[in-house]
Order: structure tokens, then sequence, then C-alpha cells
């Protein structure tokens, strides 16, 4: 994984979520979910091209249940982008890395 992809959880998301200076894009994942898989490797490709410009965060729901409830999480894959500290897109479901783009960019 690149430098710009970190592991979030219930402890540090404070840490690294609200208090990052750099756009994160919270990727609530499980490792049973099949769309999730699909669209790792999307992020990954985010996080390589847009290295500096945003950050990509991994949550697992089942590891992390309280982050999951306090965003209200309901299906995953669910991406939510934070900048400044608050959430400005949520994202619901597998989509195109063309999709993924388009609602991230104003923000990053």
């Amino acid at each position: 994984m690149s430098g710009s992809t970190v592991t979030v959880s219930d402890s540090n998301f404070n840490e690294a979520v609200i208090a990052s200076d750099t756009p994160i894009l919270v990727d609530f994942w499980a490792e049973w979910c099949g769309p999730c898989k699909m669209i790792s490797p999307i992020l990954d490709e985010i996080a390589a091209e847009h290295d500096g410009k945003v950050v990509i965060g991994k949550l697992n729901v089942d590891d992390n249940i309280e982050t999951a409830r306090r965003f209200e999480v309901m299906s995953i894959p669910t991406l939510i982008l934070f900048k400044d500290g608050e959430p400005k897109v949520r994202i619901v479901g597998a989509q195109p890395k063309s999709s993924l783009l388009n609602k991230i960019d104003p923000f990053i």
C-alpha cells in the first residue's frame, strides 16, 4: 500500500481523520465483503495517483463497531470523505474509479 493509505480504528479515528490536515477518504469495509474487495485496488490507485492531496483510510467495521455506528454506516462498502474534520461526501456501494473521482475531486 502507498504511504497515503492508513488503517483507521475506533481508538485512532479522531487523530487520523478528524485532525488530518489532508482530506481523507475513509473506506468502511469488512473482510467478508465482496464489493469491498472489488474497490480496494481502485482506492489504492487513487491513493497513489493523488498522493499528498488525499489519504485513503481503511476502517474494518467488524473490528470498529463504535465508529461505524457513529457515522451510521448501514451497508458496506461506505466511503466518507472528511475535510477539515467534517464529512463532506458519502458514497455507498462499489463504484468505478471515474465515479469515485467525480464525487471527491471538488474536495481534494
